[in-house]
């Protein structure tokens, strides 16, 4: 299959005076649509973005093969420009920044492999010095296209000496299509000019390419993980040399990197452990590590959301068909009829995985920070702030740390366990206590000073704090009473403070004092607005604000929010949480406050879609929940959407 295969002449746009980055990629997405290779031209610039932010797209000799993946891409393609000067905002591997040809590679989600493949190698391609000096002396589309398909042969194989050196290559990098393929081609490269063997495995779109063997593992004198993923199957190289480092740097120093893993290696992989993250973690900034670890929690706890709010949705929906308001009560867990006790089963089966939440959400922040050294303390932070240290020391009356507690929590176990991992120096023959014993067992004793010294009691004080506040202004005018447990519910989605301000409401509501309408209405109103944003961004700024994983997750929360389940919310909140909670806030305390202001009542704590004929007024009621809803949801699109453009032209004022 030929390069002109993916392309076209009509892709091929030479000699354009173009002066910025923006703008190039601007015109090459929208290039890509009109010629129906990308069916949102919006959508795919943003996915082009997310990839450039991640690092640099330009090589030597004044090439960039910016490149985006993407659900809205058709069909494997790419477009090129040759521009009349260099672009003197596009960072380069070289530091010159004279960018002068661009290719711009569009890839579809679920690419069945030979296209991505053949995109590869166009990447490759360009590392040829005399190809992209013919591509700059093309006088027409046609005969840039000619260069590029005469290139297309197979490439020699390597003839190697079993005697000579051997070292092994792990690459791979956010997206798998050009730096995964570039690198391993460049320490290829620098090995043969050394006479050392190189052995390549790409871990890229496609998945695993030229995997080695045991073999080849066994006879290799070092591996060296470029790779700005973690790479798959690292314990296979335990007891080898290593050298860590990002996808990027063996295009910059090939020869460097073998000499480092060669006389100057990073360490030796211990049995059962990964001495360092190959994710280039030690050059990341820290924020960067940050939002990468609670990124990747967010990812492992959805399924843990969706999978109790199914549960509790089957079991209370089930119910309600037989006139069933709260299946939870202990009654039914030995009721004459079978299947109520199943739907009380599933009930408690979803909020029991439920507690597993956070667990999860800050096992998995920790190990993206620390890799495996750091899963256990993590998971263990979590149970903390899911409070089933309560549960299990048989304490009463304890408060959980929540979201919050997660996120605190998370953060030192992955911090702590990679420091230890780092700098903690063992004899060769005791590396094996190193993962199994003494960075688990430190992380997680300081797990639990932190914890006891620090996260409950702060968390604790901050819920008693909005106990008392609650308590305080109970005599008050109704409407600044609805303002604070409106407020409190819809704080933390579930959490603590929320479940503060539900004991608090509920007591109330049972003195016959004041009714639940704004505690049920702080209850709904965030999941479904936050799931309607979801939904209707496209249509309000014309382009994506959120990614496909936040939609998916929105769609969850839109469902789980009829149902009075607000934690599939809970991933907007620890990804953004200072823009979820005050726009959860100013929603729930707009609904609330208009539905009461025209009357609506609710003295039941029954906020589930079955629970609204029960509300006195119920059009007042309605009209609140859509106010509160549409307040939600428009201000989550453009808020986002402004700092979508914000970012933008911050990178563009730095390059």
């Amino acid at each position: 299959m030929l390069l002109s295969s993916i392309t076209s002449d009509r892709l091929i746009l030479l000699d354009k005076p173009w002066q910025h980055r923006a703008d190039i990629l601007q015109r090459l997405c929208r290039l890509l649509a009109e010629q129906g290779v990308v069916s949102d031209e919006n959508a795919f610039l943003e996915a082009v973005w997310q990839r450039e932010r991640l690092s640099e797209t330009g090589f030597e000799q004044g090439i960039a093969i910016p490149h985006g993946k993407s659900p809205v891409v058709t069909r494997p393609a790419f477009a090129a420009v040759r521009l009349t000067a260099p672009v003197a905002d596009w960072p380069t591997m070289d530091g010159e920044d004279k960018v002068d040809l661009v290719f711009l590679l569009a890839v579809p989600d679920g690419d069945p492999g030979a296209h991505l493949r053949l995109l590869s190698s166009l990447s490759l391609l360009l590392m040829e010095e005399h190809h992209v000096a013919a591509l700059k002396a093309a006088a027409t589309p046609a005969a840039f296209l000619a260069i590029l398909d005469s290139s297309h042969s197979a490439a020699a194989p390597h003839v190697t000496d079993a005697r000579q050196p051997t070292l092994i290559v792990i690459t791979s990098c956010p997206a798998g299509i050009a730096h995964t393929y570039m690198s391993a081609e460049a320490l290829e490269k620098a090995g043969a000019a050394r006479g050392i063997r190189v052995l390549s495995e790409k871990q890229g779109a496609n998945g695993v390419e030229d995997e080695v063997t045991a073999e080849q593992i066994a006879q290799a004198d070092g591996v060296i993980f470029a790779a700005t993923l973690p790479p798959k199957g690292k314990a296979r190289f335990n007891g080898k040399k290593y050298v860590s480092t990002t996808v990027s740097e063996p295009l910059k120093n090939a020869d460097g990197l073998i000499d480092r893993v060669l006389h100057h290696p990073d360490g030796i992989l211990a049995v059962g452990a990964e001495e360092a993250p190959a994710t280039g973690s030690g050059k990341k900034s820290f924020p960067a590590r940050l939002y990468q670890g609670v990124s990747s929690g967010i990812s492992y706890m959805i399924p843990v959301i969706v999978a109790a709010g199914l549960m509790i949705g089957i079991g209370q929906v089930g119910a309600s068909l037989f006139g069933v308001v709260n299946i939870s009560d202990a009654a039914y867990a030995a009721h004459p009829r079978p299947l109520l006790v199943v739907l009380h089963g599933l009930t408690l089966y979803g909020t029991m995985i439920m507690k597993f939440m956070y667990p999860v959400f800050s096992a998995y922040m920790a190990y993206s920070i620390a890799d495996r050294p750091g899963l256990v303390p993590g998971f263990i932070g979590g149970a903390f702030a899911g409070g089933l240290h309560y549960l299990f020391w048989s304490i009463g009356g304890g408060i959980p740390s929540g979201f919050l507690g997660a996120l605190m929590l998370g953060l030192v176990a992955g911090v702590v366990a990679d420091y230890l991992n780092k700098h903690i120096r063992l004899h060769k023959n005791l590396q094996a206590m190193k993962p199994m014993l003494i960075v688990p067992g430190l992380t997680v004793l300081v797990i639990f000073f932190i914890n006891l010294y620090l996260v409950d009691p702060v968390f604790g004080g901050i819920n008693h704090f909005f106990q008392q506040t609650i308590i305080a202004h109970g005599n008050s005018g109704a409407l600044m009473l609805a303002v604070i447990i409106a407020s409190l519910t819809a704080f933390d989605l579930g959490g603590p403070v929320n479940k503060s301000a539900g004991a608090i409401a509920i007591g109330l509501a049972a003195d016959h004092i004041y009714p639940l309408t704004s505690r049920v209405l702080g209850i709904v109103i965030p999941p479904i607005g936050i799931g309607l944003a979801t939904l209707l961004d496209k249509y309000l700024v014309r382009q994506r604000v959120f990614d496909e994983n936040q939609r998916v997750t929105g769609t969850t929360s839109l469902i789980l929010g009829f149902l009075a389940i607000g934690e599939g919310a809970i991933p907007f909140m620890l990804k953004n949480p200072l823009i979820t909670i005050s726009i959860n806030i100013g929603g729930a305390v707009l609904g609330a406050v208009t539905a009461i202001s025209l009357g609506s009542v609710q003295w039941y704590p029954l906020p589930a879609v079955w629970g609204w004929p029960l509300v006195e007024n119920l059009p007042a009621y309605l009209i609140g929940l859509l106010a509160g809803v549409a307040f939600i949801a428009v201000t989550n699109v453009f808020v986002r959407y402004a700092l979508i453009r914000a970012g933008k032209m911050h990178i563009e004022s730095q390059e």
